[in-house]
């Protein structure tokens, strides 16, 4: 039998039994002494990543399998000759929801309202931009970025698609444009979603230069990494009025109480909940369960981000 590890026992019911899988349930925070024999690991999809130097103590690991999409913070913690998966495909739908509610709850004034109701008080009344007719730039065409397209597609918005290189298009978009291309794009749009990984190259991709390519009113919405955007650079953009931003990922993050952030004009904030929906489990539990039934047979597991 091969052991691997899930967070708790919660999952080990909702994966199931596998042919040639023990499962034990371990929280990376509890004592490794019992998991000698522990070849691969399931971490928790929350909570301190810092706690995975623990994977180090386990003599016969050879994978790690998140929950997340991301994994740039789990890298370092990976032990030399081990192999990470990602969960990619898990929170496609949960992202992309949250992506477009981002995008019509900005457009629309929707937070506004919501103050005015706290105070019992009718909002003035005045025209609002719809989402219908914008020009829709997306940053990241992955699995997340093409379930973006898909929702957008219904509300009648123009998109175009940015990745690392140019390719050609899907049954959504015509062409993919590389993110070379940018300077270019970004004057002609009303929408910047980013849903890129964060890497050195993302970083800041979203600074002074960025901004000040966008048309007055542009939004920016961040359901990638916090840190692809420069936060300094973004408040200048705000406090003055001419780019609006939606974010559901930030720099730093958590944010802290009184950051400025909080009060920018045209700043929506969300607490990191693009995966965080009743899609999540059954979504998770079923990637879990093929990666499992991979592992035990011999064969390569899919979404191998490191170590392949």
């Amino acid at each position: 039998m091969t052991v691997v590890t899930l967070p708790d026992e919660g999952w080990i019911e909702d994966v199931g039994p596998v042919a040639g899988i023990e499962p034990i349930a371990w929280d990376i925070v509890s004592d490794p002494s019992r998991l000698a024999e522990a070849e691969l690991v399931v971490p928790p999809y929350m909570g301190d990543r810092s706690v995975l130097t623990r994977l180090s103590e386990l003599p016969r690991l050879r994978a790690v399998q998140l929950m997340s999409a991301g994994y740039e913070d789990v890298l370092p913690m990976v032990p030399e000759g081990v192999q990470l998966a990602n969960a990619t495909g898990v929170h496609d739908a949960s992202t992309a929801e949250l992506a477009v509610a981002l995008m019509l709850a900005s457009l629309r004034g929707i937070p506004q309202f919501v103050r005015a109701q706290e105070q019992a008080t009718w909002a003035p009344d005045h025209t609002r931009r719809s989402l219908a007719d914008r020009k829709v730039l997306i940053i990241g065409y992955g699995s997340i970025g093409h379930a973006i397209a898909r929702r957008l597609d219904g509300f009648e918005a123009s998109m175009t698609a940015v990745a690392t290189r140019a390719r050609s298009g899907d049954d959504l978009v015509p062409h993919v444009h590389g993110i070379d291309e940018l300077p270019a794009l970004l004057p002609r749009h009303d929408v910047v979603v980013l849903i890129v990984p964060l890497t050195p190259s993302t970083r800041h991709l979203v600074d002074r230069e960025f901004l000040a390519a966008l048309p007055d009113g542009a939004l920016v919405v961040n359901v990638a990494r916090g840190p692809v955007v420069d936060t300094d650079a973004l408040l200048e953009a705000t406090a003055s009025g001419r780019v609006m931003a939606a974010l559901d990922v930030t720099e730093p993050e958590p944010l802290p109480d009184g950051h400025p952030l909080w009060r920018s004009p045209g700043v929506l904030v969300t607490p990191h909940i693009g995966g965080a929906t009743s899609a999540f489990p059954p979504r998770a539990a079923a990637l879990l369960r093929e990666q499992l039934e991979a592992f035990a047979s011999g064969r390569p597991l899919r979404n191998v981000v490191h170590g392949a």
